[in-house]
């Protein structure tokens, strides 16, 4: 595929047509179509419909677009830095990161990095679900435990583990007996298998709150109404000013929070740049930092 072509079809796209494209990178309206006309034909498909008044990506076009133009756009980055000796971190940024470190840490840590590197427009997104980087157009995304993905490459941030706390005021309940406890709305969850000062302990639970996010539960288990699990660095803040206290660790695999990118594209500089912020705000990735960060 001729890549000179296929810029330009790029370039079209974006400015929604012959004339704007060929008026904003001052070459001739009549090459534009040519080089776009030639790309058309080696595809053998038709990659904008064509009106008297009008230009419009086909189902073929918008695809194309949407599949290389950031591909064209970090490749054009990746020369210019050759080219001028160094790579200035610059551009839009795309993120998407877990609610519970959002709320956390995402705010402080994306207006510094934003005062930090002035040329880079950062855009954070905030959801649990996994998204798909390439379709959805993220340089990085940040999630939790991710499964393996053969497309993706990454590094650890940080590491948590889940901890069994409560208010004060709540008693430990009798071996066999169910605690009161508050659980996520999506928890299917009849016991907590601890790891207590005493040994292992098994506490079986009957929820009677179950609420959509982590910081909820956490906010309604101060109020004594029933003991949680959370990860450490939600409740380190409150384990030390005893508005919650330490019933158990829960006996599963530590938390990893993970920075994620598309092993196939060009690592661009202000996705490094983002990666060596985090790991300066996290440099030894305990959950003792994050909690120590979010509560600055």
């Amino acid at each position: 595929m001729d890549l000179l072509a296929l810029a330009d079809f790029n370039l079209v796209a974006r400015h929604g047509g012959f004339g704007r494209a060929a008026r904003t990178a001052e070459r001739p309206k009549a090459t534009l179509s040519r080089r776009v006309a030639e790309l058309e034909a080696s595809l053998g498909v038709r990659l904008f419909e064509r009106g008297s008044h009008s230009l419009k990506l086909t189902q073929e076009g918008r695809a194309l677009f949407e599949r290389t133009d950031t591909l064209l756009t970090e490749l054009g980055e990746a020369t210019s830095a050759v080219a001028a000796g160094g790579a200035t971190p610059q551009g839009r940024l795309r993120i998407s990161a877990p609610m519970l470190f959002s709320q956390m840490a995402l705010g402080k840590l994306s207006a510094q990095f934003a005062l930090r590197h002035r040329q880079v427009r950062l855009e954070i997104t905030t959801e649990d679900r996994p998204v798909d980087m390439i379709e959805e157009g993220y340089d990085l995304v940040i999630r939790v435990n991710p499964d393996p993905d053969e497309q993706l490459i990454g590094r650890v941030l940080l590491r948590d583990h889940l901890v069994a706390v409560a208010s004060p005021t709540l008693r430990k309940p009798p071996q066999g007996a169910a605690v009161p406890a508050i659980v996520r709305a999506s928890s299917g969850q009849t016991r907590w298998d601890l790891l207590t000062k005493q040994g292992a302990r098994a506490m079986e639970i009957d929820p009677v709150l179950r609420l959509a996010s982590l910081v909820m539960i956490r906010d309604a288990a101060r109020s004594g109404i029933g003991a949680a699990v959370l990860p450490f660095s939600l409740v380190a803040g409150d384990l030390q000013a005893g508005r919650l206290v330490h019933w158990g660790e829960m006996r599963l695999p530590p938390i990893e929070i993970w920075a994620l990118y598309p092993s196939r594209r060009l690592l661009s500089a202000r996705v490094s740049a983002f990666l060596e912020f985090l790991k300066a705000a996290f440099p030894n990735g305990t959950p003792e930092e994050l909690a120590a960060y979010a509560q600055d």
